[in-house]
């Protein structure tokens, strides 16, 4: 079976079967002989920035000579790109041949696309003796799953607005799914929260005698700093100090995800009786696998991609391009989804941009061009309108001076398709 063929296979019969719950995935799991309840590792969620904070973590782990296996989603080109062994996406036979063995257990649970993935994940970590099993939640973290994941230590980035239809239209309830990943007696670590969604969670964790390592209170950083090659900062907690410790991902907000994945893989190695190595810790910081996240991917015009697809992302990619890029012309390419708080994503987008060039993506769920417009006409900004994502691209590119910048964002659908492309 050719990487197509399989895709298109599981995809086909298994994409419709989506339902919260955990009864399906506990039962596939048990089949599995419980790999789930044998892994080490770290279990991330969040709103923002837990598939960032899952690459560092990886970065880490591999660089203290770890086996390693990471689980994320969705992927941007790539399926594989959700199961990586030791830093590399899972090998076609072994994926294969893994869903072969379970697809009569798979079947007979009518397992979710999603759900077919995570369990390979599990099994294929297990069966490889991995030494640090990193996983990123879905969606919410109560009912998702990866929920199952007996974690060393969980972590919950941020919390925000998203998929208030599945997860709760409050910052109490939102923060009450993410809480759903919290173990008993298993450390939590908790990024920058406002003070209702931190409330929520030092609630559960008080009940499942959870220690809490808070950002502001237990570690923080000081002195960010962002050029167009990475982000450094300062990072102080009571186990560790660094100064002026560099990460290969633009933005301030990547200084933050650092920081947790810096904090969460100090206690992973508490918890597993390793010592923290400073040095180690430097250079797996310039060594983060992560595409897709304010990357450049093209010079003169400086062309930068951002999978930024709801509005706290927004608002940070828009606080770094003020930043980093102050007093430059921004072409934007815009293609969001439609569940998504339109009006205010693109007052935000609208506010740093010369020029935007709304389009819409391959997405089942992408937003129709005409609804992005008429938020676009509100804000007086030039504006261009093409079909598909590609073609407002190349255009933005043709129309920018090589000082200028072209920023790509509104979806991760949106720059897996440029990815594809390889434009340059």
């Amino acid at each position: 079976m050719e990487y197509q063929e399989f895709l298109d296979y599981i995809y086909q019969r298994h994409s419709g079967n989506v339902k919260l719950g955990l009864d399906r995935m506990l039962n596939i799991l048990r089949a599995m002989n419980s790999p789930n309840e044998k892994l080490q590792g770290i279990h991330i969620a969040g709103t923002n920035g837990k598939g960032s904070t899952a690459a560092i973590c990886e970065a880490l782990s591999l660089q203290y000579g770890m086996k390693t296996g990471l689980n994320t989603s969705p992927h941007l080109v790539d399926y594989r790109e959700r199961i990586r062994l030791n830093g590399n996406n899972i090998e076609l036979d072994e994926l294969i041949s893994t869903y072969k063995k379970w697809e009569p257990v798979l079947e007979e649970n009518e397992a979710s696309f999603f759900e077919i993935t995570t369990a390979m994940a599990f099994d294929i970590f297990h069966s490889n003796n991995v030494d640090n099993a990193i996983f990123e939640v879905g969606l919410g973290g109560r009912l998702d799953g990866t929920n199952p994941f007996a974690s060393t230590v969980s972590v919950i980035t941020t919390i925000s607005y998203d998929h208030t239809k599945s997860l709760g239209d409050s910052i109490e309830k939102i923060a009450f799914e993410k809480a759903g990943i919290i173990k008993s007696n298993s450390p939590v670590i908790l990024g920058k929260l406002k003070t209702n969604a931190a409330d929520v969670i030092r609630q559960r964790a008080k009940e499942l005698n959870a220690p809490l390592i808070e950002y502001g209170k237990d570690y923080s950083i000081s002195n960010i700093n962002i050029n167009d090659s990475g982000t450094s900062f300062d990072y102080h907690s009571q186990q560790l100090d660094l100064e002026n410790v560099a990460v290969n991902l633009l933005g301030k907000h990547q200084a933050y995800n650092a920081a947790i994945a810096i904090m969460a893989f100090a206690v992973f190695l508490q918890k597993t009786d390793r010592k923290i190595n400073k040095q180690k810790i430097f250079r797996a910081l310039t060594n983060v696998n992560w595409q897709g996240r304010m990357q450049i991917i093209s010079q003169k015009p400086t062309v930068i991609i951002d999978g930024a697809h709801n509005e706290e992302g927004i608002k940070a990619l828009k606080n770094n391009l003020i930043e980093i890029f102050p007093n430059k012309k921004i072409y934007f390419v815009l293609a969001i989804l439609r569940d998504k708080k339109l009006e205010t994503i693109i007052k935000d987008i609208c506010s740093v941009s010369y020029k935007v060039y709304i389009s819409k993506n391959k997405s089942n769920r992408a937003a129709e061009i005409e609804d992005q417009v008429e938020f676009v006409k509100l804000y007086n900004k030039p504006y261009e309108v093409h079909e598909d994502v590609i073609t407002a691209v190349k255009k933005a590119i043709s129309d920018a001076d090589e000082n200028d910048i072209v920023m790509v964002s509104g979806s991760l659908y949106t720059i897996s398709e440029v990815i594809k492309e390889r434009i340059n």
